[in-house]
């Protein structure tokens, strides 16, 4: 299951899904909702406009995932983004629902120094 989530993840930072409307609508739940690495509160209606969730060049690492029930994952791991050189710490909880795996909730918390 940790492969699977973790490859879900990476999927959410590459250009063409992150720009599609059909693709995030499969892979943000509904009620999903982020707190942003910037301050902002993103909702996922905020996110399925032409642009999308916008082009962003990052890598993920030290991915991590912890249960919470049968049917919801915790997701942690850090983010390099390539552009500024900077690193966010990275949580997500994915809910398990009509037969596929969708991401609930994100937060971005950056790392300073």
């Amino acid at each position: 299951m940790a492969k699977q989530i973790c490859e879900l993840e990476e999927k959410l930072l590459n250009t063409e899904v992150r720009t599609s409307p059909d693709e995030l609508s499969r892979l943000l739940a509904d009620d999903f909702f982020e707190f942003g690495s910037s301050g902002k509160v993103w909702h996922k209606r905020d996110l399925m406009g032409e642009e999308g969730a916008g082009e962003v060049r990052m890598t993920l690492s030290g991915f991590e995932l912890h249960p919470l029930s049968g049917e919801a994952v915790l997701a942690t791991y850090r983010i390099m983004n390539e552009e500024t050189g900077g690193e966010t710490l990275r949580s997500s909880i994915w809910k398990f629902r009509d037969g596929r795996w969708q991401m609930f909730f994100h937060q971005g918390t950056p790392v300073r120094g």
